[in-house]
C-alpha cells in the first residue's frame, strides 16, 4: 500500500509556482498577470528584467489591479489559461490605503 501511494507521488510532476502582478482583471473569472524575472544579458552582462504576461484563472473573482498574487501550473483551462491563483500575497498600494484609513476613522 504505502509503495503504491510513494511511486504515484514521485509521478506526478512538480507544479510550477510564479510570483507576479495583476494587471488587468476585466473577463470573468481570468486575471492578467505580469511575472517579472531577472536575467543576465550574454555580452553585457547587464541584469534585464524580463516580462512576460499570463492568463490566470480567479475563480472567486478576489484579485484586483495591482495586487501580488502567487501562481500555480494547472490543467489547460481554455487555449491560453493554464494558470490559476494560490493566493493573494500583497493587496494593491490602493487598497492597503482604505484598510488604513478604516483602521484610523
Amino acid at each position: 500500500m504505502k509503495g503504491s501511494k510513494v511511486e504515484t507521488e514521485m509521478n506526478q510532476a512538480k507544479k510550477t509556482i510564479k510570483i507576479g502582478v495583476v494587471v488587468d482583471n476585466k473577463a470573468k473569472k481570468t486575471v492578467s498577470v505580469r511575472v517579472e524575472r531577472p536575467v543576465r544579458h550574454p555580452l553585457y552582462k547587464k541584469i534585464i528584467k524580463k516580462r512576460k504576461k499570463f492568463l490566470v484563472h480567479d475563480e472567486y473573482e478576489k484579485c484586483k489591479v495591482g495586487d501580488t498574487v502567487k501562481i500555480v501550473e494547472t490543467r489547460p483551462l481554455s487555449k491560453r489559461k493554464r494558470w490559476r491563483i494560490q493566493e493573494i500575497v500583497g493587496l494593491s498600494p490602493s487598497e492597503t490605503e482604505k484598510e488604513n484609513e478604516d483602521k484610523k476613522g
